[in-house]
């Protein structure tokens, strides 16, 4: 977890999203972005994940809500790992302007709070259709507890196909550091 500190007047507050000086110096992430992305979910529930790219182009992403709340979730998919399919999830919200880091070989979804909501996020390589990837939501040897029941989720027609983690043959090797729980915000 990210939070970016805001300095607040009568007019408002200011805050410095992503300073690449301070990410690497404070969390020690040395991330070149080249991509950013904006999402709007028009009702609350809609879940958009579990999403990855793949090597030649896996992606580091700096996710963080502009409008509303998400519940955040990030899933560690790098083989060998000894926190192979845990997760780590946060509640991310405009008001508060927290951001998760989610680094290259885990897979990131998120589940909209609220209606009109939008996220933003910074990704370290470009777009490539030809390796995307995702894992079910809803695989339950995962166990994410999304806080919308299953029948009130809206998802793309995309995300209904991807395959459960027990059927992923990852391309992601495990770098030594594995998954730890989020500090408080």
């Amino acid at each position: 977890m990210i939070v970016p500190r805001r300095f607040s007047d009568s007019r408002g507050w200011f805050c410095e999203t992503f300073n690449a000086r301070r990410l690497l110096d404070q969390e020690g992430i040395a991330a070149g972005f080249v991509q950013d992305n904006q999402s709007y979910s028009a009702k609350r529930g809609t879940v958009r994940g579990l999403h990855f790219q793949v090597p030649p182009h896996a992606q580091g992403k700096l996710v963080r809500a502009v409008r509303g709340r998400i519940y955040d979730v990030a899933v560690d998919i790098r083989r060998g790992s000894p926190t192979f399919g845990r997760f780590v999830a946060a509640e991310l919200t405009a008001e508060t302007g927290g951001q998760l880091w989610v680094p290259v070989g885990f897979a990131h979804g998120f589940c909209t709070l609220d209606d009109d909501v939008e996220v933003a996020y910074k990704v370290t390589d470009f777009y490539a259709p030809e390796c995307e990837g995702g894992i079910a939501f809803d695989d339950p040897d995962i166990g994410i507890p999304w806080p919308v029941a299953r029948d009130l989720v809206s998802l793309s027609d995309k995300d209904t196909r991807y395959p459960r983690l027990a059927a992923f043959e990852s391309p992601f090797a495990y770098d030594g550091v594995p998954l730890a729980a989020l500090a408080p915000a």
